[in-house]
């Protein structure tokens, strides 16, 4: 009995909780309520042998601010709640006892992530551990201590604690990559990364197969690296947001190169190219105009020499011919992308 309990327990949980991947949030929207600052206290000592020793109420303790730090660790924005509220400073006391101030938020987030308030960049965090408050706490309020003078020795005064910063902020990351892989589902972007990284990108054969930005890094003899993104599989329409639009064009932005990936196995890849760059300008247009080149890929699949110098001399870019899944042209491939990254100069 307990043994047909449990396996039907097993295939319950295999099947509705571990059989889904869990989405990619590089997105988000967070509501921040800093904490408020504690009031200053009214009071007055009263003690043997101190009967009027006059004011002695402390000042309240600062709220809690909320921060954010960049970590190169930190791949997504899942972990962020939607509602983050840091601690309220507490009151003063007596004898000039002072408010506990309020323990700050503190929130590690992707490298590249963009903070905006009313769709206004307030923070761009392209460093390694770079800090960000993104809302600061409220001031303790002072006690009547504070407010004691020679012509007023006995105050009764004391104020509140300022409120803490309330605000709406809209995080969104955008991959960090020196080099961006562009093309239409199924070009073979992902087992091109894996043939000239040690990333690890799902591939199989059908479109779609990635989901999220992936990143590898390719690596060269004079110990050099440079980052390669790749950009999960944009289709026609891309820039009005249509599949998953936006959520996979803002990873581009941050790229200094780009290289489009074609299936020369395709009917018609110079229709494809021109698709790709249309699809670019229409969301932004110096993305198409990004130092570039295009990876010929599929060269083992067809008879590419007339079909590759065809595309040559019609395209303005630099045509590499390349069979990711064979590795035949990675190694020439790699010494043609570095001279492009090395000559190349962008300004963001």
């Amino acid at each position: 009995m307990y043994r047909k309990w449990f396996g039907s327990l097993c295939r319950h949980y295999s099947s509705k909780t571990f059989s889904k991947e869990r989405q990619f949030i590089d997105w988000k929207k967070v509501i921040l309520k800093a904490g408020d600052g504690g009031n200053g206290c009214v009071h007055f000592r009263r003690k043997k042998f101190q009967p009027k020793a006059g004011p002695d109420g402390g000042n309240g303790g600062n709220g809690g601010s909320i921060v954010l730090i960049s970590d190169y660790s930190v791949k997504e924005l899942a972990h962020l709640p939607k509602h983050i509220k840091a601690e309220n400073g507490g009151a003063g006391k007596g004898e000039d006892c002072k408010g506990k101030n309020g323990m700050d938020c503190i929130f590690e987030v992707p490298l590249g992530t963009v903070v905006k308030e009313s769709g206004q960049v307030i923070a761009d965090m392209m460093a390694e551990r770079q800090t960000f408050v993104a809302a600061y706490g409220g001031l303790g309020g002072l006690g009547n201590g504070y407010f004691k003078t020679a012509l007023d020795r006995a105050p009764d005064t004391s104020t509140e604690g300022t409120p803490g910063e309330e605000k709406v902020v809209e995080l969104e990351l955008k991959t960090i990559a020196d080099i961006g892989l562009v093309g239409f589902p199924n070009a073979g972007k992902s087992t091109l990364l894996r043939a000239i990284s040690r990333a690890k990108p799902a591939v199989a054969a059908y479109p779609f197969t990635t989901i999220n930005p992936y990143v590898g890094i390719m690596e060269f003899s004079d110990h050099s690296q440079i980052a390669v993104a790749d950009i999960p599989g944009l289709i026609s329409g891309a820039h009005l947001n249509k599949g998953l639009g936006h959520a996979f064009l803002r990873h581009i932005e941050r790229c200094r190169c780009l290289l489009y990936v074609l299936d020369i196995s395709d009917k018609d890849p110079l229709t494809t190219f021109a698709c790709l760059r249309e699809e670019l300008r229409l969301y932004e247009d110096r993305l198409s105009q990004r130092p570039g080149a295009i990876v010929a890929n599929k060269i083992d699949t067809v008879e590419s020499e007339n079909e590759i110098q065809r595309i040559a001399e019609t395209l303005p870019l630099p045509v590499l011919p390349v069979s990711a899944k064979n590795g035949t042209g990675i190694p020439e491939m790699k010494a043609k992308v570095r001279k492009l990254f090395d000559d190349s100069i962008v300004i963001f």
